[in-house]
């Protein structure tokens, strides 16, 4: 299988490298796609790329945290990574006395830079094709839970032999293409890592929600760590002994600048892309999933914001959260309207009947109608299990007294009840810190009221449907639910906790407490009436898919159609190249690919958070006071866009000219090209960049902290 799939893919590409600026290309393969790279402007070769013999690029590329991407700009482990992806270390930080968020962050020397609870960063050492060994003892004709647990079985044993090579040393195994290829990804990971430097908000998250996903953009997006390793330069806890990090690879840093048409190349972690979905999977992204979680999310963010609004306290504890929210809101309503003007759904209709005419009484006869009927028995169940996701996992008082009671635990052999206390501490002051009782019951009230609406009888929850039925309203079940929980109050909980004699007793008040019943009550509602159906169902697309995956390339390769493929995204390491570009989003309007600091002088207004910049820039711009990081018409360059195939993951990933020098940083995408995740438009699709001549001139003149300027190399 594994032969027959990288021949059809070889096929595939030699017939149709032309094709644009599309695709996440894994970095092992690369030198597949060098040619079609170097003719485009590209000056290195692909072992500069990737090597597991030599430094490569891939050795300055890390995954930032759970899904960002970052890179490594200096000989001491100095990391360069969005604002908004380290935006949630800034903000626990900051506090009322220190308003990092408000004021930024500059570490004037390594004492002063500040460790973070749970953050990592993880170097990619190697990746391998191991098909051949993850699909050992699967022979054809066996179920497809045969097979799965025969890839379980032979991930596991594979990933104990390969961690046993060193130290910080963690592996996954990702199926390709719907588990036509498997892929062995070993990572080297480092958990010590500081907080070294942050442009204030109204710089690194300049335009807000008003600006996200749009062009031009003139976010300073920017902030950075530094790794720290023991003294042998290995992955260590933290330690005041820990030393900065060595790399293997850092970015050179390219002051030349860019211009329209230069060739740009993207190394990073996108996370999850659909490129070969079924039109039907699409028509419920476009008419049901996408609209019903923008208006949930809608009601969330309109409740944060009116208290936000009132209070510099609520506006620190809830800002993280409301980007997080607010990101996916403002990405799916490009998404629907990218596809519904690329006619996404019809052009995959008209692909799937040409294929299915192709495949009768082949191989592939009737796969196109039986995805089509699984993605009918699926809808329902889908449907409930986003509004689950979108509205009971919201309420964050549910899922924080979950997590409490979870910090119980039961002997099954004697029925002993242990408690955790130090992690409990730890939840109660973690969620305290950044909850507001009246933004949580409001949002209670909304989420339920809609879930009440949208949610067929015959899908609800009983419990759900019984206290509805006592209370009247969502209303008054969310006064008397907030009321009556003891997680309401922080006072309550802490002597609660303090005062427990039996860990038995306190364990059944925690589970009998409200707010703890609405959290176990959907979940068991969840796990028994909704999970079995759409794991069932979509286990059984999985299998369906892999046939279609399989034979999209069969028939792409004998009837000459002309389709790339790339394996869809998944968190792993991609290479995405492309160039500068500007684009046409509507009739008579064309937008430049660059922007510079007039546009941020345009935009300024102290009467808008969002667009509030600091003093000190008001004051470089008035003096002309830009030092040596102007382009050549005199003003600072703020952000780029380019061709650039990219998706979420991606942020923070490093942009690099044709020398493979550090050009900036990509952060974004157009909000017209947000159906790339799906249907890649090379007219109207543009990954955004931050400039990294804005994020020195950041540096130097509004932080003075040019001694970071220092440990970097500067080509021009």
């Amino acid at each position: 299988m594994k032969k027959t799939l990288t021949i059809i893919l070889l096929t595939i590409m030699a017939g149709f490298s032309a094709r644009a600026d599309e695709g996440m290309w894994l970095p092992s393969l690369i030198a597949q796609r060098i040619a079609d790279m170097q003719e485009k402007g590209f000056k290195l070769d692909a072992e500069d790329i990737y090597s597991i013999n030599q430094a490569s690029l891939k050795d300055a590329v890390v995954l930032f945290g759970r899904g960002c991407t970052g890179e490594l700009i200096s000989p001491e482990g100095l990391l360069l990574t969005n604002h908004h992806c380290g935006y949630s270390q800034i903000q626990q930080h900051s506090s009322v006395e220190n308003d990092y968020l408000r004021d930024g962050f500059w570490a004037m020397n390594r004492e002063e830079e500040l460790p973070n609870k749970g953050l990592s960063v993880s170097f990619l050492e190697r990746m391998e094709d191991v098909t051949d060994r993850i699909l050992k003892g699967y022979e054809p004709g066996m179920s497809e839970d045969e097979r799965v647990a025969a890839v379980k079985a032979n991930s596991k044993a594979l990933i104990d032999e390969v961690i046993k090579e060193g130290k910080g040393l963690r592996a996954t195994v990702e199926a390709l293409y719907y588990g036509n290829q498997y892929f062995l990804f070993l990572y080297r990971q480092y958990d010590d890592v500081r907080l070294v430097g942050a442009p204030p908000s109204s710089i690194g998250k300049f335009g807000g929600d008003t600006d996200n996903w749009m062009w031009p953009r003139h976010t300073g997006d920017f902030s950075m760590f530094r790794i720290y390793a023991d003294k042998d330069n290995n992955p260590a806890p933290y330690s005041k002994d820990n030393v900065p990090y060595k790399p293997k690879k850092y970015f050179r840093i390219s002051t030349a600048g860019v211009q329209e048409g230069d060739f740009t190349f993207i190394y990073g972690f996108p996370g999850r892309t659909r490129e070969y979905i079924h039109s039907e999977g699409v028509r419920y992204i476009e008419e049901i999933g996408d609209p019903h979680k923008i208006h949930l999310r809608t009601l969330r963010l309109d409740i944060m914001s009116k208290y936000q609004s009132q209070s510099q306290k609520v506006r620190i504890q809830y800002s993280s959260k409301h980007a997080d929210v607010a990101n996916a809101w403002k990405k799916w309503q490009g998404e629907v309207k990218g596809i519904r003007k690329m006619k996404t759904v019809q052009t995959k209709q008209e692909f799937e009947a040409a294929f299915d005419k192709w495949a009768t009484d082949g191989e592939f006869d009737g796969v196109i109608a039986k995805i089509y009927g699984l993605y009918k028995e699926l809808e329902p169940y889908q449907f409930a299990a986003e509004y689950y996701s979108e509205t009971v996992r919201a309420i964050e008082i549910a899922n924080f007294a979950s997590s409490l009671y979870a910090t119980y635990k039961v002997n099954k052999e004697t029925g002993e009840v242990t408690f955790d206390q130090k992690k409990a501490a730890d939840l109660v002051e973690a969620f305290y810190k950044d909850w507001y009782l009246p933004i949580d019951k409001e949002c209670f009230a909304a989420l339920m009221t809609e879930f009440d609406k949208n949610i067929p009888a015959e899908f609800k929850c009983e419990y759900f449907t019984k206290q509805i039925k006592k209370y009247g309203s969502a209303e008054k079940w969310a006064e008397a639910l907030f009321n009556k929980s003891i997680f309401a109050d922080q006072a309550k909980v802490e002597k609660f906790l303090k005062a427990q004699k039996s860990f038995a007793k306190s364990r059944k008040t925690l589970l009998d407490d409200p707010a703890t019943e609405f959290a176990a009550e959907f979940a068991k509602w969840y796990a028994s009436d909704i999970y079995p159906a759409t794991s069932r169902i979509n286990q059984e697309l999985q299998l369906a898919y892999r046939d279609y995956m399989r034979g999209q390339m069969v028939y792409c390769r004998t009837q000459r159609v002309p389709k790339v493929f790339y394996p869809d995204a998944n968190l792993t390491l991609r290479v995405a190249y492309g160039h500068i570009k500007g684009y046409q989003p509507a009739d008579a309007t064309y937008y430049l690919p660059s922007s510079t600091i007039k546009g941020i002088m345009e935009k300024d207004n102290p009467e808008i958070f969002d667009y509030n910049i600091p003093q000190r820039l008001r004051d470089i711009y008035a003096e002309k006071d830009y030092g040596n990081w102007t382009d050549s018409t005199g003003e600072v360059p703020v952000c780029f866009i380019a061709t650039n195939h990219t998706t979420g993951g991606n942020s923070g990933s490093p942009v690099i000219n044709a020398d493979g020098d550090l050009i900036g940083l990509n952060f974004d995408r157009v909000w017209e090209g947000t159906m790339s995740d799906i249907v890649f438009d090379p007219e109207i699709c543009r990954n955004i960049s931050l400039d990294v001549r804005y994020v020195l001139f950041i540096i130097d003149k509004v932080a003075d902290a040019d001694h970071l300027i220092a440990e970097m190399t500067l080509v021009n």
